[in-house]
């Protein structure tokens, strides 16, 4: 794809990092290049055929150029998010036995902080320019540069740092047969990345996609969207995140796609701060963007808006309740009668003030994308009454992600759209039969883009894919119009609002374990919300008996509210669980789960979409202003009957 990139379009930009100068292009013909040089530096290096090269950082072109990089040394390359702790480093680099970090400033501190417990002592390449500070964070932990600039012939064999440019350098001076040799040989079954997810022992799995997997998605998935050539857009989502991977750095060699990473000077919240200079500064066609972005979107255009005044908010306001009406679903046309009443009030908005709006994402800005999770369809209908369609599809790492999307003309509000060519697609109950048309079920999916399996645990790819069908955990089912509706997941993954996956299940148990029975059962939920929220069975016979049978509610509240805040104060917990993952608030509930009420299967397992279904409205009350804090009038209630 790389190389079929090169010959069609060659000279065109293919990514772009933002400089003190501007922006600073890398077109495809540098991009192999430049790749092909830092492959040699890394055979120099020791690297041998199947070896693993992880990559923690930010996107960037640097980041696009070390990846191919590691494919043309012969490579297996482990993108891992820059947000992680630093006690979540060591098991990815050690299970996926990484040979070399690729890493940032970003992620630096943390990197170094768990070195000595990498078992490989990896080689670490700084992306980054300022390499004196590299140096001096190195030398601090007790490391030293393996290559000093890209002009040395030799490296320090001792030397364990090297920065980017020079590594880049060093390669140029080099000829190597194996880089061809490494292109000869490859297969499509070779893998391509080894992509760490959240597991439901609590250490994350290795989902090994293949050149095949990502080669035949990206196919795909550009037949079914039909994004036109030379297209911009503007990389907010991490490379690490399989949609932002495959969509826009593997897809974007078919169609020359040219990539503006956003300026991450300044960290994450200098990210935050340079989203909306930077959209002015590219002017993107298309942006991709996941619920919470584009919830973050939407809550500051609204407040932008209001901050006009009475006559424009209203204007605002109006118009999009008369969008709303006029597109309904996007796929059946409302009665024309609505159309009619909807038509004035919805264009006058477009005229006055949707354009402005719309003009802080940039004056070329067409649609979004979006994936990652399910979009809220206040979300959808928003953002199509704006005029910035967000084309919601679905997806998981495993799939290569895209599983099916809406598109340009055939988009329907509240779907994930149709599935993509050349996958097929089965809805089956928990009896493994196939469902009923229009009854919910698990999404189980077979294709050249399903996953190779899970690195090193054949045991949990036997349970994901059976006869080459992989079964994806999550539940929906197909409308009468042949859109896919997703419906909610079987997986116990909590999900955070910007799209970080956590399992569960070790801080349920630690919870339950630290209450003493006074908790029998927990569940935590967090489906893409601001906080982690849980639902408690309370053993009310054991809180009675410890507090006293004549305590007030209020108190059975505090002594539960108490667990959840001191039941990490064992030392092996304290650095065990990030705080995004425990819960803020929780709602009491006095029926266990059980087998008997289809709330608990014949393992002994929570079945964790059949409580969110019972409890639905408790769950969303604990999203509320009264319910975000424990002692509310429903956990009063409960407790007082």
């Amino acid at each position: 794809m790389l190389d079929r990139a090169v010959e069609r379009f060659g000279d065109s930009a293919y990514s772009f990092r933002k400089i003190d100068a501007g922006w600073s292009a890398l077109s495809y013909r540098a991009t192999r290049e430049n790749a092909q040089a830092v492959a040699r530096g890394l055979l120099a290096l020791g690297i041998e055929r199947g070896q693993a090269i992880a990559l923690i950082a930010e996107g960037s072109p640097e980041w696009i150029t070390s990846e191919y990089a590691t494919l043309y040394a012969g490579g297996t390359c482990v993108p891992l998010s820059f947000r992680l702790l630093p006690e979540e480093i060591p098991f990815r680099i050690n299970h996926s036995s990484s040979r070399v970090i690729f890493l940032s400033r970003m992620s630096l501190d943390s990197v170094l902080q768990v070195y000595g417990r990498l078992e490989t002592h990896p080689y670490l390449v700084y992306l980054d320019n300022d390499l004196d500070y590299f140096g001096q964070r190195l030398a601090a932990a007790g490391l030293s540069l393996a290559l000093q600039n890209g002009e040395s012939d030799e490296m320090e064999p001792k030397g364990r740092g090297m920065g980017f440019a020079s590594l880049r350098a060093f390669g140029y001076r080099l000829e190597d047969p194996r880089i061809e040799e490494n292109i000869r040989k490859a297969r499509e079954d070779d893998v391509v990345t080894i992509s760490y997810t959240s597991g439901t022992t609590g250490n994350p799995k290795g989902i090994m996609l293949t050149h095949l997997n990502y080669y035949a998605n990206c196919r795909d998935a550009v037949e079914a969207f039909q994004i036109p050539e030379h297209y911009k857009t503007l990389i907010i989502l991490p490379c690490d995140h399989s949609f932002a991977h495959t969509v826009a750095i593997f897809a974007g060699l078919l169609v020359a796609m040219s990539l503006y990473f956003v300026d991450s000077r300044g960290g994450g919240m200098g990210i935050l701060r340079n989203i909306p200079v930077n959209l002015l500064e590219t002017e993107p066609d298309f942006l991709l963007t996941v619920p919470a972005i584009s919830g973050n979107f939407m809550k500051k255009i609204i407040g932008g808006v209001e901050e006009k005044g009475a006559l424009v908010a209203g204007l605002f306001k109006r118009g999009i309740e008369a969008g709303i009406a006029y597109h309904g679903d996007c796929w059946k046309r409302p009665p024309f009668s609505v159309r009619l009443k909807s038509f004035l009030p919805y264009k006058i908005a477009e005229l006055i003030v949707f354009r402005k709006v719309r003009s802080i994402f940039g004056k070329n800005i067409k649609f979004c994308i979006g994936g990652g999770a399910l979009l809220e369809i206040g979300q959808q209908r928003f953002f199509r009454a704006l005029g910035l369609p967000i084309y919601q599809g679905y997806g998981l790492t495993e799939a290569a992600p895209v599983i099916s999307t809406n598109a340009p003309g055939r988009h329907k509000l509240g779907s994930s759209g149709r599935l993509i060519p050349n996958l097929e697609c089965r809805i089956v109950g928990e009896d493994g039969a196939e469902a009923a048309s229009g009854e919910p079920g698990q999404i189980v999916v077979r294709g050249d883009n399903v996953m190779k399996g899970y690195y090193r645990n054949p045991e949990e790819t036997e349970r994901t894919l059976k006869e080459g069908w992989l079964h994806t955990g999550d539940r929906g089912y197909f409308d009468s119009d042949g859109f896919l509706i997703v419906t909610g997941r079987e997986k116990a993954l909590l999900i955070s609002e910007d799209g970080e996956k956590y399992s569960p299940e070790e801080i349920e148990e630690a919870i339950v374990v630290a209450a003493e029975t006074s908790i029998a059962q927990v569940m935590l939920y967090n489906d893409h919300r601001k906080y982690t929220s849980a639902l408690i069975v309370a053993d009310m016979e054991t809180l009675l008996r410890h507090l006293g049978p004549g305590c007030v509610p209020e108190r059975i509240i505090e002594s539960l509210e108490g667990v959840l805040k001191n039941f990490r104060t064992r030392p092996e917990l304290k650095s065990r669980f990030p705080a995004q993952w425990i819960p803020t608030t929780f709602g009491i509930i006095l029926e266990p789960f059980t087998l008997d009420n289809g709330l608990m299967n014949s393992t002994s397992k929570v079945v964790r979409y059949r409580v969110e279904e019972r409890y639905r409205e408790l769950i969303e009350y604990l999203y509320t202003t009264e319910g975000s804090k424990p002692l509310n009038k429903r956990n009063l209630d409960t407790v007082a009957g």
